[in-house]
């Protein structure tokens, strides 16, 4: 019997690893050679007689209503120049991401063969949170004074934040920059709508990025998605209950959706959960949906909210 047992897990292992093997090889396939410019090295390695010759090959960088002043007291002061000296520690090289940005272009042009290979460009900004990597068709720009590890003492941040300042958010950040070229902004301001609209984005990671975790695709630590998980059912019931689903209050996304270091159930479990666990459902219920119906990535990221969660046929799963 336990022979018997393992033959036949051991067959369905290898039908599972050969059906993932054939889009892999696909996508092995796909040329994809990634070019990478340190504008933060050329930058903060010139001298202020070199600004006007910076500004002619990076002129993208440098907006005509800024004065020329603002850019030679960032190359001089000591705060940034401690900053650029923290991000050479590490990234001398861009190597190592530079393939992992292959793969993932592998994976896009795969699933949206007219994808255009950007040229990277690295740099040091303001530290927008909301704008750590840009996908702007011919180029992507990727802030890397923001993927130095949560703990870097230069980060004045909360810690819902922090968590995603990490080398290992790069690529995830990349698909959602992406991502908001490719799924429609939702008809409604419902909840609902919301919670689809960034569960499309996150499946879109599930997809683009097979071997990151739940947690790195949503910027969560591991216990999050595991409460997640444990409330699901629960926190289902609370939106039903409380016929917030259809409801298009727009404080109901500094609850449920938008960055927060707790979501705002207005109960005892708030500070427990994570923010943005509408995110977390809407992508459970994007799954569900791939999971029912045959449809194609590309007309899922196109459909609308109702037509979307009628077939997902989504029923929160118990602890």
């Amino acid at each position: 019997m336990t022979k018997h047992f393992l033959l036949i897990s051991f067959v369905f292992l290898f039908i599972s690893c050969d059906k993932k093997s054939k889009v892999e090889k696909a996508v092995e396939e796909i040329p994809v050679e990634i070019k990478v410019d340190r504008f933060d090295k050329a930058f903060f390695e010139s001298k202020p007689e070199d600004l006007a010759s910076l500004k002619t090959e990076y002129p993208f960088f440098f907006p005509e209503d800024i004065d020329d002043k603002v850019w030679i007291d960032k190359m001089q002061n000591k705060d940034w120049r401690a900053l650029y000296n923290e991000v050479q520690k590490k990234y001398p090289n861009f190597d190592k991401q530079a393939t992992a940005i292959e793969e993932l272009f592998k994976h896009l042009k795969y699933y949206f063969p007219k994808t255009i290979t950007p040229k990277v460009y690295t740099v040091i900004a303001e530290m927008d949170y909301n704008n750590k990597a840009i996908y702007a068709n011919d180029k992507l720009i990727i802030s890397l004074e923001l993927y130095l590890g949560k703990d870097v003492k230069f980060y004045q941040f909360p810690d819902y934040l922090r968590q995603n300042f990490e080398e290992r958010q790069m690529m995830p950040d990349v698909v959602s920059s992406f991502s908001f070229r490719k799924i429609p902004a939702p008809k409604d301001k419902t909840l609902l709508s919301n919670m689809i609209f960034y569960g499309k984005e996150l499946y879109l990671k599930d997809v683009l990025l097979p071997d990151y975790t739940d947690a790195e695709k949503i910027g969560y630590q591991p216990e999050q998605i595991i409460w997640c998980q444990e409330n699901e059912s629960y926190m289902w019931r609370f939106f039903i209950d409380e016929n917030l689903l259809f409801d298009s209050d727009s404080k109901l996304n500094n609850r449920f959706i938008n960055l927060a270091p707790f979501s705002k159930f207005y109960l005892e479990i708030d500070n427990e959960s994570p923010g943005r666990v509408g995110q977390w459902i809407g992508w459970q219920i994007v799954r569900s949906f791939m999971k029912n119906n045959d449809v194609s990535l590309q007309d899922m990221l196109k459909m609308d909210t109702k037509e979307l969660f009628e077939k997902s046929k989504y029923k929160p799963k118990k602890p």
